[in-house]
């Protein structure tokens, strides 16, 4: 059964965020909150993890689009190819923030996803998700827990997201009542930035 854990955002506790992410580190799967919905991830470095993740979403995982949560714009370069000025100003606009956005991959990707040409790239503007993205030394993958309800596509109430994945994955975060709006994914890959879904990010870049 999975590990409940209840962090703050405005000081996530460091004993809990470390306990987190032992558990993480030790290839398990964890749901936590963002700036946006509650997401599902793992340890980017561990294949057996990233399996799991894949068949949760019923995903071949060299397929699949998940994105990497990273603690701030520093890992940039770990994953993905030199971006020129005009993208990286947009980035560090926009981020810390509700966006994901789609960057051209590097050979540094893991081996999972070496023919992937490009990379999803999230950096939160939540407390908790960074402290434990900083805490692991790595990104983390991040990918939307949906809900079956048709009305609720987002479920935002950690306790009842507890029931439900208990069994499923090993821990779950308590980072309060999350939102319901994913992020607004924007493709950096060409020439001019291509909005591929509007979400909670503003479009105003």
């Amino acid at each position: 059964m999975a590990e409940y854990i209840k962090l703050y955002e405005e000081n996530p506790n460091p004993k809990d965020v470390k306990r987190a992410i032992d558990i993480v580190r030790g290839g398990g799967l964890i749901i936590y909150p963002s700036d946006t919905v509650y997401a599902l991830g793992c340890d980017i470095t561990n294949n057996r993890a990233l399996e799991k993740v894949a068949n949760i979403k019923n995903v071949k995982l060299a397929k699949a689009n998940f994105s990497f949560v990273c603690e701030d714009l520093s890992n940039l370069s770990d994953y993905v190819k030199q971006i020129d000025s005009t993208t990286f100003k947009i980035l560090k606009r926009a981020l810390p923030g509700p966006y994901t956005f789609i960057l051209p991959g590097n050979n540094n990707l893991p081996t999972v996803f070496k023919k992937k040409k490009e990379v999803g790239i999230r950096v939160p503007d939540n407390n908790i998700t960074r402290a434990l993205v900083k805490e692991l030394g790595n990104p983390i993958i991040s990918t939307s827990i949906k809900d079956e309800d048709e009305v609720i596509e987002y479920t935002t109430d950690p306790e009842l997201i507890y029931e439900k994945w208990m069994n499923i994955v090993d821990v779950v975060i308590d980072g309060g009542y999350g939102d319901n709006v994913p992020s607004t994914v924007i493709d950096l890959t060409g020439s001019e930035p291509v909005l591929i879904r509007e979400g909670k990010g503003s479009l105003e870049i």
